[in-house]
């Protein structure tokens, strides 16, 4: 059987333990619905970005938890020049 899963990183692509407990899923939509469902706690939990994996092989991502799309880094660099 296939496996969906997640993988949460910082912005510099640094593996971290995701503040809401993953899962594996059977199907992609099922994954994606699980982080649209998630990304804000597993944002404010320290993950910065996240890619999607079938069976441990990448698929896509990384894909930002940020609304804006930027990561953490680049809005701090973005406030310090205002």
């Amino acid at each position: 059987m296939t496996a969906w899963t997640w993988r949460f990183e910082k912005a510099d692509g640094t593996q971290v333990a995701p503040a809401v407990p993953p899962e594996e899923f059977t199907t992609q939509g099922d994954a994606e619905s699980w982080i649209g469902e998630n990304w804000k706690a597993l944002q404010e939990g320290g993950a910065d970005q996240v890619r999607l994996l079938e069976d441990g092989t990448e698929i896509y991502g990384p894909m930002s938890l940020h609304a804006d799309g930027t990561t953490a880094a680049e809005s701090e660099t973005a406030d310090e020049g205002a």
